[in-house]
């Protein structure tokens, strides 16, 4: 019995700092202690004081008033604050796009701020800063309890005292040089990451979690010990597979592809070629979900019946080879995107998601094959035949071929067009076809009235249908699910 990883990123939590790191408060800062100072009738050094910002308002007004001024001094700063300070300070380039970063992997954003509290949420509701949590009034190591309490993995700041608040509270300290502390300086306050500003940010986040995510997705490998990779030749198999040939060696990796008459001709070739660039062996069981009357009459949950057949055809082969699992090449996007009876079928049956256990996203998968040099990393999304076929359709080896001869010609179409289609699905709808091409074709080459459409049109024709159209909505992955989510 083997154990579940832990999540590489579970709940991905980012902390940013406010002053010099989201915003560049200067210029407000500036102008309310300018005010300030006019107010009290003493000389502040303005410059100096906001040449460093960070630390809190005290600790700058200590050395220029005497005690007992100080916290008067402070109140009426704040009270100045939101008239002098909000509009004039900006959010820093890449500001938004970093938090944006952020939720583009599901994660969360906390604002971590020596700020009060009012003011800090002054300049989130003023610059939309698009943030869940706003912590003001916390300093240096004081930032650590709000950073283990919401369960940060990253913190971002300018200031070696934010870089003392990340090391304190365990996570990843992130600095940028927009604030006046110097590379050397953070470095030596033991920062892990400096950045010439937050436009940086969104690029080595997306590093930073596909190397955790690399190294989990090897975790896990090993503890399997040894796997069948259910091998269909698209990007989420091929690193799966390249992945366990990495961490467990050929001799206890199996690649397996079911044949059938839903897995396109043109995609055996290239899918043995790069099993055999690994140096593993590839098993090509037939597989029969077409004897599956839930497979034929091709509802919702076709691709229950699909899974089922490959996942039950695959697991006699994985012990008859002395391989402990079956391992498929679901990704952490898969997991969210809602309608997947194949993924429900192959759980069912005890396959195991490496891949999801990792927390893979398919631009996960796309840069980390990229990263080893996999041809399959731009390969284009490629669904069995039986995809293309409208539910409630039978499906059939006739129709199954029917819908391969079509593509085919309309690719050849293409080609003596001058053109290529990137993602191309012929739908079948019954006697009619349904043609979804590349919108950027769409809008040129191919826009209405175009002669060129009509090649396409006659090609599909030609392969057995009817009829045939040009969908103007372009290529939608999963387009008949449509109807489904219609109904």
């Amino acid at each position: 019995m083997t154990s579940q990883p832990p999540d590489p990123a579970p709940g991905l939590v980012v902390g940013f700092d406010l002053d010099m790191t989201l915003i560049d408060t200067v210029p407000g800062f500036s102008a309310t202690l300018a005010v300030l100072a006019d107010e009290l009738g003493i000389d502040l050094p303005v410059g100096d004081l906001t040449s460093r910002l960070g630390p809190p308002l005290d600790h700058m007004l200590t050395p220029h008033l005497a005690a007992e001024a100080v916290a008067p001094a402070i109140a009426r700063f704040r009270e100045l604050y939101a008239d002098h300070s909000i509009l004039p300070v900006p959010a820093f380039p890449g500001a938004h796009e970093s938090l944006a970063a952020v939720r583009r992997h599901r994660g969360r954003t906390l604002l971590v701020t020596g700020k009060f509290t009012p003011n800090a949420r002054r300049h989130v509701d003023h610059l939309a800063l698009d943030v869940d949590l706003v912590a003001g009034e916390v300093w240096g190591i004081g930032k650590a309890d709000v950073l283990r309490d919401e369960g940060a993995s990253v913190y971002v700041g300018d200031h070696v005292h934010d870089v003392e608040g990340a090391l304190a509270a365990g996570v990843v300290s992130v600095s940028v040089l927009t604030g006046g502390c110097t590379r050397d300086e953070l470095l030596d306050a033991g920062t892990h990451v400096v950045l010439d500003s937050l436009e940086d940010f969104p690029a080595w986040l997306d590093d930073h979690l596909l190397d955790l995510r690399l190294a989990a997705l090897e975790a896990r490998l090993r503890d399997l010990g040894s796997v069948v990779v259910a091998f269909s030749g698209g990007a989420d198999s091929a690193l799966l597979l390249a992945a366990a040939v990495r961490a467990l060696g050929t001799d206890r990796v199996v690649a397996a592809t079911g044949y059938s008459d839903s897995l396109p001709a043109v995609e055996r070739d290239p899918g043995r070629a790069f099993v055999e660039s690994l140096g593993v062996p590839l098993l090509t069981p037939r597989t029969h979900e077409m004897e599956r009357e839930g497979y034929r009459a091709n509802s919702g949950e076709r691709c229950y019946f699909c899974k089922a057949e490959l996942i039950e055809t695959l697991r006699p082969l994985a012990d008859e080879h002395g391989i402990a699992h079956v391992a498929t090449g679901t990704n952490a996007d898969d997991a969210v995107a809602g309608f997947r009876p194949g993924i429900r079928a192959a759980a069912e049956r005890g396959a195991v998601t490496p891949l999801l256990d990792a927390g893979l996203t398919k631009d996960d998968v796309r840069r980390a094959s990229r990263r080893w040099g996999l041809p399959t990393w731009d390969k284009p999304a490629a669904a069995c035949l039986s995809s293309r076929v409208a539910y409630g359709i039978e499906v059939t080896p006739h129709r199954l071929a029917r819908v391969e001869r079509a593509e085919a010609a309309a690719r050849a179409a293409l080609a003596d067009l001058g053109l290529e289609s990137r993602d191309l699905r012929v739908r079948d709808l019954g006697g009619r076809a349904s043609i979804e091409l590349d919108r950027d074709l769409l809008r040129g080459p191919l826009s209405e009235g175009a002669r060129g459409e009509d090649a396409v049109v006659a090609a599909v024709v030609s392969a057995g249908f009817a009829e045939a159209g040009i969908d103007p909505r372009g290529f939608r992955s999963g387009s008949l699910n449509e109807a489904l989510a219609a109904e």
